[in-house]
C-alpha cells in the first residue's frame, strides 16, 4: 500500500520511509501506510506564515465567500468520502455525521462571516470607551489576525468534521492552517485535503497536511501561532505543558474526551431517554467525545429504564457497514477494541446487556475486524471508577440517584465535561439541574416532548454554539460562531483622539470631525460615501396638537402623553411629554432626502435610547452621520450604519440610535 503523502510548502511530498500500516476496521487488511519522515516542520510553518500575508489582505466577507465555494465543492464529493469512511468502520449514518457535519460547518461559518462580521480586514470589538470628560480621548478594541499558523492535531473519530470545524474559523480570521490527523483514519483526511487543494478555491498556503508522527512540530511554534487539539485528556496535558507552549505562551485550545452524563428527571419520558442513550452508545460505535458515559436515573425508575434500553439495544444489528440492516459497525481498530475492553474491566459494575468478548457480526469476521457488542453496565455512583474511567466505545453505565442535589454532585465528579443532557418536563427541576451542572459543562441539552422532534441530540455539536468544556474536557472552546473566529485574532486596545480612531478603524467615532459638503449624504452612492459624511436638519417645534394627534392616530394613549394631571404626578416627566416614537418619526422627516436615489431601503434601528423628555414647545434638531460602510460581496449594494443624534433647543440629546440602510454601490 502507498504511503500517504503530505502537502507542505506548496507541494505534495512522499515520506522517505515505508511508513506504519493502517488496517481496515472491518477486515483487518492494510489500507494505507502513514509516515512523516522527511517533513521539515520548521519550513512548513515558516511557509504558512509567509503565505498568511496574502490571506490577511482579503476581507472577512471575501474569505467567507471562498469558504462557501469550498463547501459546495466538497458537497459534490461526499459519496467518495462516505466510501472511504467505511474502511474505518463507519456506517452510512456515521459517515454522514462526519462528512455532512463538516461540510455543514463550512456553510455555517461562511454565513456567520458574511452576516456578523464586517467586509473589512479589521474587526471592532465592542463600543467606543470614553476616556476623558471632554470627549477628545477615547478607546476602542480592535481584533486583527495573528501572523502565524493555526496548527490542528485531530482525533481519529471525525477525520472530516474535525479538520473542517477547525479550518473554518481560522480561515475566516485570516490564518492559514496545518492539519495533523490521527494515523488510524489519516487516509480519509488526506483525501479531504486533496479535494481542497485540487479545487484551487482557497489561496495557496491556506492549508497544509502532515500525516504520521508530529516530530518536532511543536518546537517550531511561535507566539503568533495557534495550536488546537482534539483527543485524550492525557495527551492534552502533555501538549499544554510542552516547554515551547509554556515559554512562548502559544495560544492553545483542547477538546478532550470526557465522562459526559445524561440525567433522567423524576417525571422524564423514559422512551425519549432510552432512545437518546442507545443512539449515543451506538453511533460511530460509541467513539465520540460527546457520547453518554454516565446515565443517571432516579432509583425508583431504574428497572423501567433498564428494560427500555435493553429492548432498544437488542434491535441493533452489528456488522460490516454496507451490509443490509446494519446499525453499528466496528471500532476503528482492534487496538482500540482492546483498550475499550481494558477500560470495561477497570470500570467494574454489573453487566446488564452485552459481552465485551463476544459478538456476532453480519457479513464480517468479528475477530478479524474490530467488532464489539454495545455494553450497558449498572454502576455504583459512590465509587470513583464511573467518574474517572472512560471506555471509548459503545459503553455506558446506569447510575441511580435519590435527589436533585445528589445527582448534581455525581455529575460534577466527572471533573468537567463537554456536554450533559437532561430529560424532563419539569421546568423548575430543569433550572436546578442546569444551574448546578453549568460550571462543569460546556453545553447542556434539555430534552422534553416539545423540542424532541427538532433536537439535534445530546452528542451533536453545532457551529453556532460553543463546543468544549472545563476541566477534564480540556478547558477550551471550539466552534462557537464568531467567538471561534476571534480565538485566532489578537484583541488590542487603541487609545487615541476620536479623529485618529476614525482613521484607524474606518468607523466614525463620536467626537471626530463630521463632513458636510453641501451634498446630502443620501444622494451619494456607496463609492462616494465616506465615514463622517453628515447632515444636520431642523429645528422642528413639537406642539401639543402633534402629541394628541399621534396618540389618537396610533392608539398609544399612555397617560404621560394624554393626561396632564397624571403626567404632572410622574416624577420622570412632570407634565405631558411627546411619544418617543413621535420623536423618531419627526427626526426621519427632518433628515430624509425623499427623491429616488442611492438609498434603497431603511431596514431597521439599533441601540435606540430616549434620553431627555420632549415637551410641547421643544425644538428638535437631528444630526445624521455615516458611521460604518459595509459593501456586500456579490451584490450591487451595501449596508450603511448612521449615527443619529436628536437634540433639543438647549443642545441636550433627547434620542440617540443607529439607522441602518441599504445603499447602491
Amino acid at each position: 500500500m502507498a504511503v500517504l503523502r503530505g502537502y507542505v510548502s506548496g507541494t505534495w511530498q512522499t515520506p522517505q520511509d515505508e511508513g506504519a500500516p493502517i488496517h481496515d476496521a472491518v477486515t483487518g487488511q492494510e489500507v494505507a501506510r502513514v509516515s512523516s519522515a522527511g517533513i521539515d516542520f520548521g519550513a512548513a510553518l515558516a511557509y504558512g506564515r509567509r503565505q498568511g500575508a496574502g490571506l490577511r489582505e482579503l476581507t472577512f466577507h471575501q474569505r467567507a465567500s471562498l469558504l462557501k465555494a469550498l463547501a459546495s465543492h466538497l458537497n459534490e464529493h461526499r459519496e467518495e468520502l462516505y466510501a472511504l469512511s467505511a474502511h474505518a468502520g463507519a456506517t452510512l449514518a456515521d459517515a454522514r455525521i462526519d462528512v455532512d457535519g463538516g461540510i455543514g460547518t463550512l456553510f455555517a461559518f461562511s454565513s456567520k462571516g458574511r452576516r456578523e462580521m464586517p467586509n473589512d480586514t479589521v474587526y471592532i470589538d465592542g463600543a467606543v470607551e470614553p476616556l476623558g470628560k471632554g470627549g477628545t480621548f477615547a478607546g476602542r478594541h480592535l481584533m486583527t489576525p495573528l501572523h502565524g499558523v493555526a496548527v490542528q492535531i485531530n482525533a481519529f473519530n471525525f477525520p472530516v468534521w474535525g479538520p473542517l470545524e477547525k479550518l473554518a474559523p481560522a480561515f475566516i480570521a485570516g490564518m492559514p492552517t496545518l492539519i495533523k490527523p490521527a494515523s488510524q483514519t489519516a487516509y480519509i483526511t488526506a483525501r479531504l485535503v486533496e479535494l481542497i487543494i485540487d479545487s484551487g478555491i482557497l489561496p495557496e498556503g491556506s492549508v497544509q497536511l502532515v500525516c504520521g508522527e508530529p516530530g518536532d512540530l511543536l518546537d517550531h511554534l511561535t507566539e503568533q501561532d495557534v495550536l488546537s487539539f482534539t483527543g485524550s485528556a492525557a495527551t492534552a496535558r502533555k501538549l499544554r505543558t510542552h516547554p515551547v507552549i509554556v515559554e512562548r505562551a502559544v495560544r492553545f485550545n483542547a477538546e478532550a474526551d470526557s465522562l459526559n452524563c445524561s440525567i433522567l428527571g423524576p417525571d422524564g419520558d423514559i422512551d425519549l431517554y432510552a432512545k437518546q442513550l442507545v443512539t449515543e452508545m451506538t453511533a460511530k460505535a460509541g467513539q465520540k467525545c460527546t457520547a453518554i458515559r454516565r446515565a443517571f436515573v432516579p432509583r425508583d425508575r431504574l428497572d423501567e429504564v433498564t428494560d427500555a434500553v435493553r429492548e432498544r439495544l437488542s434491535r441493533i444489528v452489528i456488522g460490516a457497514p454496507g451490509a443490509e440492516g446494519v446499525r453499528m459497525g466496528p471500532l476503528v481498530s482492534r487496538q482500540q477494541r482492546e483498550e475499550v475492553r481494558r477500560a470495561v474491566k477497570a470500570l467494574g459494575g454489573t453487566p446488564l446487556f452485552g459481552d465485551p468478548d463476544r459478538v456476532e457480526a453480519v457479513d464480517a469476521d468479528a475477530e478479524l475486524g474490530a467488532f464489539m457488542s454495545p455494553l450497558l453496565l449498572l454502576g455504583d455512583p459512590e465509587r470513583a471508577e464511573p467518574h474517572e474511567v472512560e471506555a471509548f466505545g459503545p459503553v455506558s453505565t446506569l447510575l441511580p440517584y435519590d435527589s436533585t442535589e445528589q445527582v448534581i454532585d455525581y455529575a460534577a465528579r466527572g471533573r468537567g465535561s463537554l456536554v450533559g443532557s437532561l430529560v424532563t418536563e419539569d421546568t423548575d427541576f430543569a433550572r436546578q439541574i442546569v444551574l448546578g451542572l453549568a460550571p462543569w459543562h460546556g453545553r447542556i441539552l434539555v430534552l422534553d416532548r416539545t423540542d424532541a422532534k427538532e433536537s439535534t441530540g445530546h452528542g451533536s455539536p453545532l457551529p453556532m454554539l460553543v463546543h468544549g468544556g472545563p476541566g477534564r474536557a480540556g478547558g477550551g472552546e471550539e466552534l462557537g460562531g464568531v467567538r471561534a473566529v476571534l480565538h485566532h485574532m489578537q484583541r488590542t486596545a487603541v487609545q487615541a483622539s476620536p479623529g485618529v480612531l476614525t482613521a484607524i478603524t474606518g468607523h466614525w467615532t463620536p467626537g471626530a470631525q463630521r463632513s458636510d459638503d453641501g451634498v446630502h449624504p443620501f444622494r451619494k452612492n456607496l463609492a462616494q460615501l465616506k465615514a463622517g459624511d453628515s447632515v444636520t436638519a431642523g429645528p422642528r417645534t413639537v406642539t401639543l396638537d402633534d402629541i394628541e394627534h399621534f396618540a389618537e392616530f396610533t392608539g398609544d394613549t399612555f397617560y404621560a402623553h394624554t393626561d396632564e394631571q397624571a403626567a404632572q404626578a410622574n416624577p420622570l416627566f412632570g407634565g405631558i411629554v411627546a411619544h418617543g416614537y413621535l420623536v423618531v418619526s419627526f427626526a426621519a422627516g427632518l433628515f430624509v432626502s425623499p427623491e429616488p436615489g442611492p438609498v434603497l431601503a431603511n431596514y431597521g434601528l439599533e441601540n435606540l435610547r430616549f434620553l431627555t423628555p420632549v415637551k410641547p414647545g421643544d425644538e428638535l434638531t437631528v444630526t445624521l452621520t455615516a458611521k460604518q460602510i459595509t459593501p456586500r460581496e456579490g451584490a450591487d449594494y451595501g449596508e450603511v450604519r448612521w449615527d443619529t443624534d436628536v437634540t433639543n433647543q438647549d443642545g441636550a440629546s433627547v434620542a440617540k440610535y443607529d439607522v441602518l440602510t441599504l445603499v447602491a454601490k
